[in-house]
Formats: structure tokens, sequence, C-alpha cells
């Protein structure tokens, strides 16, 4: 097994601690990104660096044969789902056919490993816990190219002998304020939004839609801590490389939160009262998605220790809007 490994999009929010975990397990570590919502202050000093698009079939392909390099972890992609709705060719262009031509480039460099970060989008409206049998209906733009890029990930390990990982991620949240790395972009996602709002003394939040069907009616959602999705790259990428067997797993801790229950932890947290100001809903939003673990503890046997993670990830992501307004104007 190499230890040389591309991450794409390894300047971004999960990709750059993916990268950082890495290098710490001794890989060699090379980063392409472009930087258009990947940062800077985001990329790792210890691994190599190369700016350019994914799509740029003849660059990557020399940057791969060059480095001889035949793991991949392909985090690169558009993610705002309300985005998607707005701007569905991007969407298509970003995530399905610009992971198309990585493949393509990939397996002529004699690919072995690839993993691919999925989402819980797939899934579209459901209730209850969902498990990775559930045939996906993607309700959003966003959803429907990443489950193209599962399926013609799927195809091609079939067709060309490669082993592969999809991970459908839940809300991933919460921040690595060891080596300094969160979530930057403005990307309309709760926690962010109320992390921005309580470290800058604004005590606002905006909810879109209160009249779901849920408890309180409003959407709830699944949180998965930044470190615990790095951890389950890291001890999959082990494993599949190790016994050649490809896996499709969620990647949630099976508990779901409403959006009131966690502008609730937020208040209580941090002793404030927040200002709720009602939207309406948003297109492609999904009512209700909580992850079942079942599949990842059985193959992965990974401990995924949830006591608190709420609160860890509610206070490191305050601790970065603070970190970036002291440090950094982005």
């Amino acid at each position: 097994m190499s230890n040389k490994i591309l991450i794409t999009g390894g300047a971004g929010y999960i990709g750059s601690k993916i990268v950082a975990d890495l290098i710490k397990e001794k890989y060699e570590v090379h980063i392409i990104d472009n930087l258009s919502t990947g940062h800077k202050i985001l990329i790792n000093k210890k691994a190599f660096f190369l700016k350019i698009n994914i799509n740029n079939k003849k660059k990557l392909s020399s940057y791969l044969k060059k480095h001889n390099i035949t793991s991949v972890v392909h985090c690169a992609a558009s993610l705002d789902v309300n985005e998607s709705e707005k701007n569905p060719r991007k969407y298509y262009i970003n995530n399905f056919i610009n992971t198309k031509k990585l493949l393509e480039v990939c397996i002529k460099n004699n690919l072995k490993t690839f993993i691919f970060s999925s989402t819980c989008a797939v899934y579209g409206n459901v209730s209850g816990k969902v498990n990775e049998n559930l045939v996906p209906k993607p309700v959003s733009v966003y959803g429907k190219t990443k489950l193209q890029c599962e399926k013609i990930i799927q195809n091609f390990a079939k067709k060309y002998n490669f082993n592969y990982g999809i991970l459908r991620y839940f809300n991933v949240a919460g921040s690595d304020m060891i080596n300094k790395i969160g979530c930057i972009n403005k990307n309309n996602q709760l926690i962010k939004n109320i992390s921005l709002s309580v470290a800058n003394n604004k005590n606002k939040v905006f909810i879109y839609g209160n009249n779901y069907k849920t408890i309180d009616g409003t959407c709830i959602r699944d949180y998965i801590h930044l470190e615990d999705i790095s951890k389950i790259h890291c001890r999959l990428l082990n494993i599949i490389s190790k016994r050649k067997i490809s896996y499709l797993l969620n990647c949630g801790y099976g508990i779901g939160y409403s959006v009131l229950e966690i502008i609730n932890n937020f208040e209580k947290i941090f002793k404030i009262k927040l200002k709720k100001t009602f939207l309406p809903k948003r297109e492609g939003d999904i009512i209700q998605i909580i992850s079942s673990t079942k599949k990842i503890k059985k193959f992965l046997k990974i401990k995924l220790n949830k006591k608190n993670k709420l609160k860890k990830i509610i206070i490191s992501s305050v601790q970065w809007e603070k970190y970036l307004n002291k440090n950094h104007n982005v």
C-alpha cells in the first residue's frame, strides 16, 4: 500500500481536516484545489499543493503520473442545496461532470482506491432513521448530482477494478482549534449561521419554515463533528486499501435535533437569548433526516463517542468564528 494520497478540495473545510489527520498518520498528502471555495489559510504546510481545477485532465494526469499517486479522496464539490436549485447547471458540471473527468484521469493512472464525499441529501424526504439499503430519492439538485456521482463510481469500479468508499455525510459541524481548521464559507448552514451571530454579539437567527410535520414544526438534522468525519475517512482508507473491498456508509450519530432544539442549546450553553425570525421554506430542504449507524459500526469498528458532542460542536464553532474575527479578514 502506497502512503501517497491525493485530496481534492484539500483547502476546504472537511478536506483540510482530512489532510491534517492523514499527515499525522505519516501519509504523503497532495492537495488539488482551485480555491474557488477553498482558502489559502487552510492549506497544510506539510502537504504538496497544486492549484488547478479537477477538470484539467492534462495537468492532473501529469501530476498523478509524476508522483505515482493511486489513492484519491474526492472532497471537491459545490455544496449549497439552496444554490443548487437556482443554478442546476453549475452543480451538474461541478459535481457530476468534473467527478467523471477526475475518475477517467485516475483510472488511466492506475487508480486503486477512491473515497467519495457524498451526502444524506441523496435520500430525499424520509422519516425515522435511514439505512444504506433505502432506495435514494433526492429532492434537491445537489442531492441528485451526488447520487449521479455515486453511480458512476460504482460502475467504473466494477469495470476498471478499483476499490471505493462512498461516505454519505449527514450535517458536519464544529472545528479543530488545535490545527486551526473550521468552516469559513457562509453556506446557509444553521450552526455556522448561529455561531457567526453569537461570535459577533448579534444574537439573532433566521429559521426557514416552522410548519413542517415535526415535533416543533422545524426541520430535523443529524449532526456529526468534523473530527469524526475525518476519523471515518482515515479508517476507511486503511481498510479498503488492505482488504481490497468497497463500502457505502452513512456518516452520522443517529441523533436528530430540530432547528429550535439547536437554538435552545446555543442559548443554554452561552446563557443568551436569540432573536428568532421565521422565513419561508427553502426549495430542496429535507424535512427530517437521521442516520442509521449500524453499518458503519459493523464494518469500520469505529467508536464515535457521541456524549456531549453537540455541546462540543457548538462551543468549537463559536470559538472558530471568534478566531477568524481576530486573525483573518475572510
